[in-house]
């Protein structure tokens, strides 16, 4: 179970800030929505330790203490709206970089052909990334993800790019890797059709606070 309680962030200038109290629970696909500029982003920068509070508050998985850990040291990944995948190298040099260093070089191969095939993707890795479709680069971002084995996953207006048919079938794709490996996702979107498909449980920054709905 990953819990905010009480932490809180302000911008330079900014009055007022943010508080943010959550839980979200692994296997499940917890949404925040908001207008923009209400947070959303700073919430998920928190979380990755991107940000740092301003004093006090909690942020804890499954008891362990999150708020010392530098970004690189979390058990956290991010799916972005850009699915941030190096253009001239091909789909299975792009999905290697989520194998942990100490992976053996006799086993990268098969960890990332078992990757890409998890996503739908069993005969892409020899293309470079640029030749790749949208929904497709997605897969290859989420196989990617599925290498580093990190159990929270952010999800950062992840499908706005896509078009309507790719976006149902990549957030299906999501939602049925959350509930196989237990990941505890955090979806931010502005897409009531996203939050609806994918959330268990719904939140609503309002005033600088989440709202449960």
């Amino acid at each position: 179970m990953l819990v905010l309680d009480d932490l809180r962030y302000a911008h330079p200038g900014q009055a007022a800030g943010y508080r943010f109290s959550m839980t979200a629970a692994p296997g499940e696909v917890t949404a925040v929505s908001g207008p923009s500029g209400a947070g959303k982003s700073t919430l998920l920068d928190l979380i990755a330790g991107f940000l740092k509070p301003a004093g006090g508050g909690v942020l804890r998985l499954d008891g362990l203490d999150l708020l010392p850990l530098p970004p690189e040291r979390r058990p956290v990944s991010i799916l972005f709206q850009s699915e941030m995948l190096f253009e001239h190298l091909s789909a299975e040099r792009n999905v290697a970089f989520g194998l942990p260093r100490s992976t053996p070089a006799a086993e990268t191969g098969s960890r990332i052909a078992a990757a890409l095939a998890e996503v739908g993707l069993p005969d892409i890795g020899r293309q470079r990334a640029a030749t790749l479709s949208g929904g497709q680069k997605q897969r290859v971002a989420l196989a990617r993800t599925l290498l580093r084995a990190r159990p929270v996953l952010l999800l950062d207006e992840p499908f706005s790019a896509l078009d309507d048919e790719t976006r149902a079938t990549v957030r299906a794709l999501v939602a049925t890797l959350t509930a196989q490996h237990g990941w505890t996702a955090i979806l931010v979107s502005h897409h009531a059709d996203d939050v609806a498909a994918l959330a268990a449980k719904r939140y609503r920054l309002e005033g600088g606070a989440l709202l449960a709905c």
